[in-house]
């Protein structure tokens, strides 16, 4: 039997998640699953104190300089605009790793797909329309989106977004406007 294989679901979803971007204008950035800690948590606001930066929380690597497994790709945010002048539409898919209790809806290793807008004129409502469009074409015209006002310390207003799948909001993620 000669068999091809497939694609791994997780990379068939950020593929598709890709497209549709691609189709608003969204352009692909890229950055290193081994992060320096000033990328992954100092410029992004993250407080030396955070508990996000403990050793049950996050990989560090070994070593004289402060660097981990990324904990998010956001890092990847400040990473492009150190070397790339707005207006720009990005989005940043990639591997993270945190020190996380594996059950249904958490695990040491996922992919995490990120976007960034730096533009005059951007809006809290421009971002949500922009979830919306996205979420609808992957999901379906009828699906049920929430947004809760959340925290994240690089962004503000922040907000968490939701979908609704069978009779439970599920969280999709969180998103804000980048300070």
């Amino acid at each position: 039997m000669n068999s091809k294989g497939h694609l791994h679901p997780a990379t068939q979803l950020t593929r598709e998640i890709i497209s549709i971007f691609d189709e608003l204008g969204f352009s692909i950035a890229t950055g290193p699953e081994m992060e320096h800690e000033y990328y992954n948590f100092d410029a992004l606001n993250v407080s030396k104190d955070h508990p996000s930066r403990d050793m049950q929380d996050t990989f560090w690597i070994k070593g004289g300089e402060r660097t981990l497994l990324a904990t998010q790709t956001s890092a990847i945010q400040i990473r492009y605009m150190e070397k790339n002048k707005p207006p720009f539409r990005i989005i940043a898919p990639g591997k993270v790793y945190r020190n996380e209790a594996t059950d249904a809806t958490h695990e040491v290793q996922f992919t995490q797909l990120e976007g960034l807008m730096v533009d005059k004129n951007v809006t809290l409502a421009e971002l949500k329309g922009v979830l919306e469009h996205m979420m609808k074409k992957l999901f379906g015209e009828n699906v049920a989106i929430r947004f809760r006002p959340s925290y994240f310390p690089f962004v503000e207003p922040a907000v968490e977004v939701d979908m609704k799948w069978k009779d439970t909001w599920l969280e999709m993620g969180g998103a804000g406007m980048v300070h």
